[in-house]
């Protein structure tokens, strides 16, 4: 099933924090890529498992820590530790995001995973993953959100997406992963 802008404006789909349905607007000259977030399935471990192998951004030990924070998901329902919502077009899982409140904090949450099959960068949906965390951040009280991320080069085109989602760099530290790997943590402020 294929849905425009106006099917959304006339329709009763909300996502779990009571905004409509949302497609992505492709940039230009771009295949149009459409979808909705929704929330994390069953079935969608594998595909993300897939997708985040597909990245050649994140080590084994990384993607086996995605992974668990996925599960966790699936394994405490109800739990609100690590939220994690997908991006799907219809036929497959495109990206995904998952977010929490950090502990002994109030307002602040952690951006723990934003990730999009290589095939779709570039046509809006990192974009679209990003505000819709944004939003289910606010509809919690959530007044700054922190991302962590790696110094190294393949974390390059990561680090260029949080300045164009209007983050800050925050801090560096240095050799926190590894001599030669900083720690880069940039945060955003929401209200």
């Amino acid at each position: 099933m294929s849905l425009s802008h106006s099917d959304l404006e006339n329709s009763d789909l909300v996502d779990s924090i009571g905004t409509p349905l949302h497609l992505v607007a492709p940039e230009k000259n771009m295949d149009a890529v459409k979808g909705v977030v929704r929330p994390l399935k069953r079935g969608d471990r594998e595909p993300l498992r897939q997708l985040l192998i597909e990245t050649d951004v994140f080590t084994p030990d990384e993607i086996e820590i995605a992974l668990e924070l996925i599960d966790i998901g699936f394994d405490k329902p109800g739990q609100e530790d690590y939220i994690v919502n997908v991006y799907d077009d219809g036929s497959e899982v495109l990206g995904y995001y998952c977010i929490g409140p950090t502990p002994a904090t109030n307002g602040t949450f952690d951006l723990y995973w934003i990730a999009v099959k290589p095939s779709a960068h570039r046509r809006g949906i990192g974009a679209s993953l990003n505000a819709h965390a944004e939003r289910l951040i606010r509809s919690q009280g959530g007044r700054l959100v922190i991302a962590e991320t790696s110094s190294q080069a393949r974390y390059e085109k990561t680090r260029r997406f949080y300045v164009n989602q209007g983050y800050s760099q925050l801090a560096r530290v240095r050799d926190y992963y590894r001599v030669g790997d900083d720690l880069v943590v940039f945060g955003k402020y929401l209200t």
